[in-house]
């Protein structure tokens, strides 16, 4: 699958990434936002594994962002299962040197079209943990609304934290995020 976002894309997982993904996901401004499966460090040992799982998706729901050299981050979402069966949990990273120009936004948006277009989910929805607020404008921009806060729900290096859950559904759904402002 690839999905073309001007200079970057989202596409299938290929073998050669798991060297980007080892650079990338190493960094602890990475991590402190995501779930403790997402380690610190991230040896390569990890990034092998992860491209090998990501590689043998049956499904494929787990995606890279990319630009022209090589993967810059991640993206994907989980189909849920039982009564939840019409909703998906949505995640996503980016490598540190390329925050703060967008691309998440504008992947969130390619991954909601191409999951809403592509499956009979109703409901994509996404935690962030307390203290992240470019995760929430992420989201915002999307369409995406907050739902509520899970107080002290996580447990992250040691501090308890309140997270944030948002959610969009079908019917709220617009093809392009608003500004990127």
């Amino acid at each position: 699958m690839r999905i073309d976002i001007g200079s970057i894309c989202i596409r299938s997982y290929e073998k050669r990434d798991s060297a980007a993904v080892h650079k990338y996901a190493n960094n602890p401004n990475v991590s402190r936002h995501l779930r403790d499966s997402f380690p610190y460090p991230y040896t390569r040992r990890d990034a092998l594994r992860w491209v090998a799982a990501a590689l043998a998706q049956e499904e494929e729901t787990n995606f890279a962002i990319a630009n022209a050299a090589e993967l810059i981050g991640g993206i994907g979402f989980v189909p849920q299962m039982d009564v939840h069966r019409k909703s998906a949990e949505i995640g996503y990273w980016l490598g540190e040197p390329f925050w703060g120009r967008g691309i998440v936004t504008r992947a969130v948006s390619a991954l909601v079209a191409h999951a809403f277009e592509n499956s009979d989910l109703v409901r994509l929805y996404a935690y962030v943990f307390a203290g992240n607020p470019a995760s929430e404008r992420v989201l915002e921009k999307n369409g995406f609304v907050c739902e509520g806060v899970l107080r002290q729900s996580v447990l992250k290096n040691g501090t308890l934290l309140d997270q944030k859950l948002f959610a969009l559904l079908r019917d709220g759904y617009r093809r392009e995020p608003s500004s990127t402002r």
